[in-house]
């Protein structure tokens, strides 16, 4: 075993021995009996509890090299009452890779940072969890890409807006845009393949699209986290973009989308114009129309 490795193996003990020992017996539905000599629980406890030999165990909080599998890895994260942070960081060390994936639970966006996106100003911002829905959005956001508020959750659905776009406002920055937007899809869904919704979203769209019939055929598969993007504006013309993905602290589904405007475009002083609309949002609707600006 080469020193990585063993670097691995020793951190994964010592993470299993400091979780052990913030667990009191009453915790996890034992007895205290008598007093102990160091807090928390005892090996042969969290053997027990987890399904797995006492020697086995100890072994593992010592850093041999054994193998780990999925099955017990899960039973530890539960014995030892781990949240989902420290649970993919104990699959990471045993197995080098993230927990799997059974079903999607929405995410709450907190106050903070809902206030975070409202302070972002002239860059629109978004949140998208893993099935490409906008889960939250700043004003400037909405001037630019349409009043999401007024949405359902199906048409707040990046996915869905795209592939559903009326036949005269397709174009080759579209048929990019399905591409794009369809492998990040393909990406997320290999982590919830079991979760019945993802069956039925892609069974509805194979039904109403041959575009996408074609794309999902094709199995690609593809990360976005920055480019550049410009579009037209109803209101006020071109505008122009950086954009970047990134991860949020809040949960390790969700991503914040930033649209940065470009330097000496114009795009910044655009919005600006846009927000004064912002107590007159009717507007700003009635300006796009049936018109979809799309975004990555």
């Amino acid at each position: 075993m080469n020193q990585l490795e063993l670097d691995r193996h020793h951190e994964l003990a010592a993470f299993l021995r400091s979780r052990r020992a913030r667990l009191s017996p009453e915790q996890v539905g034992l007895p205290r009996g008598q007093r102990r000599r160091t807090p928390g629980l005892r090996r042969a406890e969290v053997a027990l509890l987890s399904g797995v030999s006492p020697e086995w165990y100890t072994r593992l909080e010592q850093g041999r090299d054994i193998h780990v599998s999925v099955h017990v890895l899960e039973s530890l994260a539960r014995v030892l009452l781990l949240d989902a942070n420290e649970r993919a960081h104990l699959f990471f060390l045993a197995l080098r890779q993230p927990p799997p994936v059974e079903t999607f639970s929405p995410t709450p966006i907190s106050p903070t940072f809902q206030q975070f996106l409202t302070q972002l100003g002239t860059i629109p911002a978004c949140v998208v969890d893993p099935r490409s829905t906008v889960v939250a959005w700043n004003t400037a956001f909405c001037v630019v890409f349409g009043d999401y508020a007024t949405l359902s959750e199906r048409e707040r659905n990046s996915l869905w807006r795209v592939f559903t776009l009326p036949t005269p406002q397709r174009s080759e920055e579209w048929k990019e845009l399905t591409r794009v937007v369809l492998a990040q899809f393909r990406a997320e869904y290999g982590r919830f393949i079991d979760d019945p919704w993802w069956a039925k979203q892609i069974a509805e769209l194979s039904r109403i699209s041959p575009e996408f019939r074609e794309l999902w055929a094709r199995h690609d598969l593809r990360g976005v986290p920055e480019g550049r993007k410009s579009m037209h504006h109803p209101l006020v013309g071109e505008l122009i973009f950086d954009f970047r993905l990134l991860q949020t602290a809040d949960s390790e589904h969700l991503r914040l989308m930033m649209y940065t405007p470009r330097s000496n475009s114009g795009t910044a002083e655009k919005i600006e114009r846009l927000l004064a609309f912002e107590s007159d949002m009717p507007t700003v609707r009635r300006s796009l129309g049936e018109e979809r600006n799309l975004h990555v």
